[in-house]
């Protein structure tokens, strides 16, 4: 009995999703074939139906976890002008909380896979600057600035510095807990009072 378009629609998706969860955790090099598609529920047969290699497996992971992060991000925006809260400040203060450090499983793709993606293929890649061009984009839209050269400029450095705060205190979190908050909490403070002008 073949298997309906729907049903592979549907396996697809499970392996891409079984996938990002092996891939944040461990990291993409560090998990193999076999591993995934058992975690999948497939055999390996089963995985060359819907991709040719793991760089293709790869791609369609990056994809899918960087468009649900994009549309993250747009709703958080959304939600804070909503509440006449300031959209950058809020973005600031749950980017570099403990509750985001510690959530890697569904956090920011761009932070949990910065390390990986240089070694990644070309559409995994490229699909990854797009969606850090799209966070600048946002922010820049959200930033104080004297024209849209100084706010893009702003939201590039705010933005980095909000990964590089949370990739190191991720790094010492278990080894130096007290020095993984402080580096969240220094960071959260100096941006949020560059953001609110201070």
């Amino acid at each position: 009995m073949g298997v309906t378009k729907q049903q592979a629609i549907e396996n697809k998706r499970s392996i891409v999703a079984a996938a990002e969860g092996l891939f944040r955790a461990r990291g993409v090099d560090a998990v193999g074939l076999t591993e995934l598609t058992k975690a999948a529920g497939f055999t390996q047969g089963g995985f060359y139906n819907h991709f040719k290699s793991k760089d293709a497996l790869v791609a369609a992971v990056m994809e899918k976890a960087i468009e649900q992060g994009g549309q993250e991000l747009d709703a958080a925006i959304s939600a804070s002008q909503a509440a006449a809260a300031d959209p950058m400040a809020r973005q600031v203060e749950w980017y570099l909380s403990p509750d985001h450090r510690a959530n890697i499983e569904a956090g920011c793709p761009l932070t949990v896979f910065a390390g990986d993606v240089r070694r990644m293929g070309k559409d995994a890649r490229e699909t990854y600057a797009k969606g850090l061009a799209h966070n600048f984009e946002q922010l820049a839209d959200i930033v104080d600035g004297v024209d849209a050269n100084d706010r893009r400029k702003k939201a590039v450095a705010a933005f980095s510095q909000m990964v590089g705060a949370v990739l190191l205190s991720r790094a010492v979190v278990d080894s130096a807990p007290e020095l993984a908050d402080e580096i969240l909490r220094d960071a959260r403070a100096n941006l949020l009072a560059a953001v609110k002008g201070k």
